[in-house]
């Protein structure tokens, strides 16, 4: 499903108009973004949370020529389903 699909979705079953629905999810998309920018956590309860992760510096290689380079540490967005989530997708 794309962005499209899921406003088209989510339109049908808020019985929202599309053009509501799309500034809604850009709201909601631009407030996560901003959240995790600031270096807090966004909690849906029973869907999941939106969190950051510290990735350290590393060394990999150079797929090209397999010589050693440094991958400098970085903030990485993360996703952690919720219980509810879980057992809607396994049930």
């Amino acid at each position: 499903m794309n962005k499209s699909e899921l406003i088209d979705a989510i339109a049908q079953h808020g019985q929202l108009t599309k053009a509501d629905t799309a500034r809604a999810l850009d709201g909601l998309l631009k407030t996560i973004e901003m959240t995790l920018k600031s270096g807090d956590s966004v909690t849906l309860v029973g869907f999941g949370s939106f969190e950051v992760k510290a990735r350290a510096e590393r060394t990999g290689r150079n797929p090209q020529n397999g010589s050693p380079i440094t991958i400098p540490a970085a903030n990485i967005p993360g996703f952690k389903p919720g219980k509810n989530l879980k057992d809607a997708v396994n049930s």
